[in-house]
């Protein structure tokens, strides 16, 4: 989002008067939002237009009838000169009248993490952020990102940028040999902790999760991705019990982009049971609700990570 900003600033505002055109009014200061709409009526001063940023505004989750009243009357009355941005954390309430009058009037923009099991779209945000940075990346490359940055945006940007720099202006793309030496790796190994996990291994299960850890990794994002991957077991396991043995049909109902990859979940899945993978996410689901009402994170992940090993310990002694 912050970058979104950045670019409509960029785009909206000549530089020399920027700081004559130029409003951020943040959520702390009285009467926010009519401060907003009164300056987007303001015309700009010297070239370019006026942008106004009223900072994590709630007019789209609480809206009193004064206030709408104003939205009604000044939304139409904006002049092309004036750019007024709203940005919120949090969703948009689309039942109140503000939220639809938004609609009517303004882009809308959101900017919400893809789950980190849907790898095509992940793939495809790949692509979008690697063009519009001029990175040239082979299928194999972007692929390879995905799996070590996950739904991570922020570290998605920052890999990017790196891998800009790196390479020359006319290289031919990037490689996943390249990702592989220089993208810090970070959904990838917590894609091996499910890989211990799955093994009933726990002592390389508790290694990894201190390894994770030691980089810092945030814990909330290694249990999403555990919950992807074991989810994505399930689907693969069904399929083949019912008797599905079509690659393109599985990847399509368990929601993987690669077909292909479809092989190696079949293989993974051939020594476990559908039961002790439906058992293992409930656990996972209780380790994540405990870690979002606060419970000590490291702890937890340890001794959810120990009980997931115990279910999986029996097909594999």
């Amino acid at each position: 989002m912050q970058r979104a900003v950045n670019s409509l600033r960029d785009r909206v505002l000549d530089p020399n008067w920027m700081s004559f055109n130029y409003t951020q009014i943040p959520p702390t200061q009285p009467d926010a939002a009519i401060q907003g709409l009164n300056q987007a009526m303001t015309p700009p001063f010297g070239m370019g237009s006026r942008l106004v940023w009223l900072v994590d505004t709630t007019v789209c989750q609480n809206c009193p009838d004064d206030l709408l009243a104003e939205l009604k009357r000044t939304l139409p009355a904006i002049p092309d000169t004036s750019v007024l941005l709203l940005t919120s954390r949090n969703k948009p309430d689309g039942r109140l009248k503000s939220t639809k009058l938004l609609q009517e009037h303004a882009e809308v923009q959101e900017f919400g993490l893809i789950p980190p099991w849907k790898t095509d779209l992940l793939l495809q945000q790949v692509r979008q952020a690697a063009q519009s940075l001029g990175v040239k990346l082979t299928s194999t490359a972007a692929e390879a990102i995905v799996e070590s940055v996950g739904n991570d945006t922020r570290l998605l940007y920052n890999e990017l940028e790196k891998l800009k720099l790196y390479v020359a202006e006319n290289s031919p793309p990037i490689d996943e040999n390249v990702v592989a030496d220089l993208v810090k790796v970070n959904t990838q190994n917590s894609l091996k902790l499910a890989e211990a996990i799955r093994q009933g291994d726990t002592n390389k299960t508790l290694i990894l999760i201190g390894q994770s850890i030691g980089r810092n990794e945030p814990i909330l994002k290694i249990v999403a991705t555990l919950i992807g991957q074991f989810r994505t077991w399930l689907w693969v396991k069904l399929m083949l019990e019912r008797g599905e043995n079509s690659e393109q049909q599985i990847a399509q109902a368990a929601e993987i982009s690669n077909p292909k990859r479809v092989f190696i979940l079949k293989r993974e899945v051939m020594h476990i049971s559908t039961q002790q993978l439906i058992t293992a996410l409930p656990v996972l689901l209780e380790l994540e609700v405990s870690l979002k009402q606060g419970a000590e994170q490291v702890t937890a992940l340890q001794t959810k990570a120990i009980a997931l090993c115990q279910i999986f310990s029996s097909s594999n002694s």
